[in-house]
C-alpha cells in the first residue's frame, strides 16, 4: 500500500517535469517500495540515523534521481551506488538512492501521521 504517491511531480513548479509519471513514492511494505524501485520508480524510504529524520530516495533509474538532484540543487557526487537484493528473484540490482536531511527532507503528509 502506497502512503504517499506524488504523480508527476511535487506539487507544481520545475519538479513536476523531473519527476515523471510514476512519481515519488513512498510504502508501508518495504518489499513493494523496492520493487517499485526496482521497476524504475523513485521511493522515498524515511528513516531516523543517529536522532537525524531523514530518507533515502531509491531507484535503478540513475538518469531520473540526477534529474531530480538537479531540480533540487542536490551535487551529483552525492549520489550513491548501491545495489539492491531484488526480493522476488534474491538477484542483486544495479540501484542508486540520494540521502536526503534538513531542507531536502521532504515534509510528512498529514495523512502519513
Amino acid at each position: 500500500m502506497a502512503l504517499l504517491a506524488v504523480p508527476g511531480g511535487l506539487g507544481r513548479g520545475p519538479l513536476g517535469a523531473v519527476v515523471g509519471e510514476r512519481g515519488i513514492r513512498e510504502f508501508a511494505s518495504r518489499r513493494e517500495g523496492m520493487i517499485f524501485a526496482m521497476e524504475g520508480g523513485m521511493w522515498l524510504h524515511r528513516h531516523v540515523w543517529f536522532g537525524t529524520a531523514m530518507a533515502h530516495l531509491v531507484s535503478t533509474d540513475r538518469e531520473a534521481l540526477l534529474a531530480y538532484g538537479r531540480a533540487v540543487g542536490l551535487p551529483e557526487r552525492a549520489l550513491q551506488y548501491k545495489p539492491l537484493k531484488d526480493p522476488r528473484t534474491g538477484e542483486r540490482v544495479p540501484a542508486w538512492h540520494w540521502d536526503l536531511v534538513g531542507r531536502f527532507l521532504p515534509p510528512v503528509r498529514e495523512e502519513q501521521r
